[in-house]
Protein backbone atom coordinates (compact mmCIF):
# COMPACT_ATOMS: atom_id res chain seq x y z
CA UNK A 1 0.00 0.00 0.00
CA UNK A 2 1.55 3.61 -0.60
CA UNK A 3 1.79 5.54 2.21
CA UNK A 4 -1.07 7.83 0.93
CA UNK A 5 -3.12 5.51 0.09
CA UNK A 6 -5.71 5.81 3.11
CA UNK A 7 -9.36 4.08 2.97
CA UNK A 8 -12.10 5.92 4.75
CA UNK A 9 -11.63 4.05 7.58
CA UNK A 10 -8.48 5.65 8.32
CA UNK A 11 -9.28 9.21 7.44
CA UNK A 12 -11.81 9.12 10.14
CA UNK A 13 -9.75 7.71 12.71
CA UNK A 14 -7.14 10.95 11.30
CA UNK A 15 -9.86 13.64 11.88
CA UNK A 16 -10.17 11.89 15.09
CA UNK A 17 -6.75 11.87 16.28
CA UNK A 18 -6.74 8.20 16.97
CA UNK A 19 -3.42 6.17 16.62
CA UNK A 20 -3.34 3.44 14.35
CA UNK A 21 -1.67 1.42 12.12
CA UNK A 22 -2.89 -0.38 8.71
CA UNK A 23 -2.03 -3.29 7.01
CA UNK A 24 -2.52 -4.78 3.67
CA UNK A 25 -3.02 -8.15 2.06
CA UNK A 26 -3.58 -10.20 -0.50
CA UNK A 27 -6.05 -12.94 -1.53
CA UNK A 28 -9.33 -10.86 -2.12
CA UNK A 29 -12.37 -12.19 0.44
CA UNK A 30 -10.35 -14.52 3.28
CA UNK A 31 -11.57 -15.66 6.30
CA UNK A 32 -11.35 -14.27 9.30
CA UNK A 33 -8.23 -16.66 10.48
CA UNK A 34 -6.69 -16.39 7.06
CA UNK A 35 -6.69 -13.00 7.57
CA UNK A 36 -4.71 -13.18 11.50
CA UNK A 37 -2.50 -16.14 9.50
CA UNK A 38 -1.42 -12.92 6.65
CA UNK A 39 -0.66 -9.94 9.83
CA UNK A 40 0.96 -12.36 11.64
CA UNK A 41 -1.30 -11.81 14.56
CA UNK A 42 -3.34 -13.76 17.25
CA UNK A 43 -6.79 -14.43 16.18
CA UNK A 44 -7.85 -13.23 19.17
CA UNK A 45 -6.97 -9.80 18.83
CA UNK A 46 -8.43 -9.99 15.44
CA UNK A 47 -11.90 -8.85 14.70
CA UNK A 48 -15.16 -9.54 12.22
CA UNK A 49 -17.45 -7.12 11.79
CA UNK A 50 -21.18 -8.53 11.79
CA UNK A 51 -24.48 -6.35 10.87
CA UNK A 52 -27.56 -8.21 12.60
CA UNK A 53 -31.61 -6.91 12.35
CA UNK A 54 -33.22 -7.42 15.71
CA UNK A 55 -36.93 -8.61 16.03
CA UNK A 56 -37.63 -4.59 16.24
CA UNK A 57 -35.92 -3.82 13.18
CA UNK A 58 -33.89 -2.10 14.45
CA UNK A 59 -29.98 -3.16 12.70
CA UNK A 60 -26.87 -3.78 15.28
CA UNK A 61 -23.36 -4.25 14.32
CA UNK A 62 -20.84 -6.69 16.89
CA UNK A 63 -17.74 -6.96 16.19
CA UNK A 64 -16.11 -10.32 17.75
CA UNK A 65 -12.82 -12.26 17.20
CA UNK A 66 -12.46 -14.06 13.58
CA UNK A 67 -11.64 -17.25 15.87
CA UNK A 68 -15.12 -17.46 17.72
CA UNK A 69 -18.74 -16.99 16.25
CA UNK A 70 -21.60 -14.66 17.26
CA UNK A 71 -23.73 -15.84 19.85
CA UNK A 72 -26.75 -14.35 18.68
CA UNK A 73 -28.52 -15.43 22.44
CA UNK A 74 -26.00 -13.37 23.97
CA UNK A 75 -26.02 -10.32 21.58
CA UNK A 76 -29.55 -10.14 21.42
CA UNK A 77 -29.71 -9.41 25.22
CA UNK A 78 -26.67 -7.04 24.82
CA UNK A 79 -28.79 -4.81 22.78
CA UNK A 80 -32.28 -5.51 24.25
CA UNK A 81 -33.83 -7.36 21.56
CA UNK A 82 -36.35 -10.67 21.30
CA UNK A 83 -33.77 -12.28 18.90
CA UNK A 84 -31.11 -10.51 15.88
CA UNK A 85 -30.84 -12.32 12.96
CA UNK A 86 -27.66 -11.55 10.28
CA UNK A 87 -27.81 -9.36 8.01
CA UNK A 88 -27.54 -11.33 4.17
CA UNK A 89 -24.91 -10.38 2.31
CA UNK A 90 -26.89 -8.92 -0.40
CA UNK A 91 -28.13 -6.32 2.20
CA UNK A 92 -24.72 -5.10 3.64
CA UNK A 93 -23.77 -2.89 0.85
CA UNK A 94 -26.99 -0.67 0.59
CA UNK A 95 -27.25 -0.58 4.42
CA UNK A 96 -23.68 -0.05 5.23
CA UNK A 97 -21.71 1.19 2.30
CA UNK A 98 -19.57 -2.35 2.56
CA UNK A 99 -19.14 -5.35 0.96
CA UNK A 100 -19.00 -8.79 2.80
CA UNK A 101 -15.15 -9.22 3.79
CA UNK A 102 -14.55 -5.23 4.08
CA UNK A 103 -17.10 -4.42 6.43
CA UNK A 104 -16.16 -2.17 9.39
CA UNK A 105 -17.41 -0.65 12.34
CA UNK A 106 -16.13 2.84 11.64
CA UNK A 107 -17.50 4.66 8.65
CA UNK A 108 -20.86 3.47 7.96
CA UNK A 109 -23.53 5.05 5.86
CA UNK A 110 -25.50 5.36 8.79
CA UNK A 111 -24.47 4.83 12.92
CA UNK A 112 -25.69 1.42 14.24
CA UNK A 113 -25.29 0.25 18.08
CA UNK A 114 -22.09 -1.11 18.25
CA UNK A 115 -21.39 -3.92 20.55
CA UNK A 116 -17.65 -5.50 20.99
CA UNK A 117 -16.90 -8.55 22.04
CA UNK A 118 -15.40 -8.23 25.90
CA UNK A 119 -12.45 -10.10 24.93
CA UNK A 120 -11.31 -6.91 23.27
CA UNK A 121 -10.15 -5.18 26.17
CA UNK A 122 -7.41 -7.24 27.28
CA UNK A 123 -5.63 -6.23 24.12
CA UNK A 124 -3.81 -2.89 24.22
CA UNK A 125 -4.56 -2.82 20.58
CA UNK A 126 -6.98 -4.94 18.19
CA UNK A 127 -7.60 -5.32 14.43
CA UNK A 128 -9.95 -5.36 12.40
CA UNK A 129 -11.49 -4.30 8.50
CA UNK A 130 -10.43 -0.89 7.22
CA UNK A 131 -13.43 -1.05 5.24
CA UNK A 132 -12.26 -2.25 2.31
CA UNK A 133 -11.04 -5.76 1.35
CA UNK A 134 -7.41 -6.95 1.87
CA UNK A 135 -7.19 -3.66 4.50
CA UNK A 136 -7.06 -3.77 8.33
CA UNK A 137 -6.67 -1.01 10.93
CA UNK A 138 -4.82 -1.80 14.42
CA UNK A 139 -6.70 0.28 17.07
CA UNK A 140 -6.40 0.51 20.63
CA UNK A 141 -9.99 -0.27 22.07
CA UNK A 142 -10.25 3.16 23.28
CA UNK A 143 -9.20 4.97 19.98
CA UNK A 144 -12.06 2.84 18.68
CA UNK A 145 -14.80 4.38 21.32
CA UNK A 146 -13.32 8.14 20.13
CA UNK A 147 -14.79 7.24 17.03
CA UNK A 148 -18.15 5.38 17.42
CA UNK A 149 -20.36 4.43 20.73
CA UNK A 150 -19.40 1.11 21.68
CA UNK A 151 -20.28 -0.91 24.25
CA UNK A 152 -18.12 -4.09 25.47
CA UNK A 153 -20.10 -7.37 26.46
CA UNK A 154 -19.65 -11.43 26.11
CA UNK A 155 -21.26 -12.01 22.69
CA UNK A 156 -19.08 -14.47 21.68
CA UNK A 157 -19.04 -18.25 21.53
Amino acid sequence: MKPSEKTNVMRILSQHGVEYKSYTYEGGALSGDEVARELGEDPDRVFKTLVTRGASGDYCVFMVPVCGELDLKKAAAAVGEKNVEMVKSKELLPLTGYVHGGCSPIGMKKTFRTVVDETAQLFDTIFFSAGKIGYQVEVAPEGLKKVIAVKYADIAK
